[in-house]
């Protein structure tokens, strides 16, 4: 079974769960989220798990390529940059507050760049802010999350990042410095794929997974202790 899975799903450490308790593994293919959710639109892919909710819907649900959708997690986004904080972003009132002082202080920001579901979350965020961030201050790296928190701190930067995944990073100078807003919130979704030839295991997988795994992602913990994820509400959909 070909199982797809975006990088924050295994950066953060929830793919390594599935990978403990499934026997045998599912055959995984890593990726940002529209790379993941276009290879499942073509039926390379027989089970996903995405974080891109605009993308899912526009690409997957409406079209009809999706058999079955299960709302699986969620974690939470934060901004994070330099200890200084020279745009103040910690005293911001919202997330979009935090994105508008970023761009009045002129960054700078290192965006992932790779319509992933962090992608697609910091472009909303910038529309929300009422700011166009193509500027001398505005770096795409075009990379995976680790990567990018990585450069952003080579720069002294602000980034947008998935706490669990930057929990990981013991190495990094970059702060949570804002993460006090619902919007902020990153909602992962499961999905079985319909293919042309459709895998018997992948029903059974993603109710295992909704039934199993997520209980044993959901005892993961930040460092402060807190969830590193918690659950979504709801169960399975079939859709037609």
């Amino acid at each position: 079974m070909r199982l797809g899975a975006t990088y924050t799903v295994e950066q953060s450490g929830a793919l390594a769960v599935v990978d403990s308790l499934a026997h045998p593994a599912p055959a995984t293919v890593l990726g940002p989220s529209g790379q993941i959710i276009a290879a499942a639109a073509r039926g390379d892919l027989d089970v996903v798990i995405t974080h891109a909710p605009s993308l899912e819907q526009r690409l997957l649900v409406a079209p009809g390529h999706a058999r079955l959708q299960c709302p699986f997690l969620a974690s939470r986004f934060a901004v994070v940059g330099p200890a200084a904080d020279p745009a103040r972003v910690a005293g911001a009132a919202s997330a979009a507050d935090a994105f508008r002082r970023i761009a009045g202080a002129g960054g700078p920001f290192v965006s992932r760049g790779d319509s992933s579901g962090t992608h697609v979350k910091e472009l909303a965020l910038w529309r929300a802010a009422g700011v166009q961030p193509a500027r001398s201050w505005y770096l795409e790296s075009g990379a995976d999350q680790v990567t990018t928190l990585h450069l952003a701190d080579e720069r002294n930067a602000y980034a947008l990042a998935d706490l669990p995944t930057y929990a990981k990073l013991s190495d990094l100078r970059l702060r949570v410095l804002f993460a006090a807003d619902t919007a902020l919130t990153n909602p992962y979704t499961l999905y079985v794929i319909r293919t042309p030839d459709p895998h018997p295991a992948a029903l059974g997988f993603a109710r295992w997974a909704m039934d199993t795994v997520r209980a044993r992602i959901l005892a993961l913990r930040l460092p402060d202790g807190t969830p590193a994820f918690v659950a979504r509400a709801g169960g399975c959909e079939t859709l037609q």
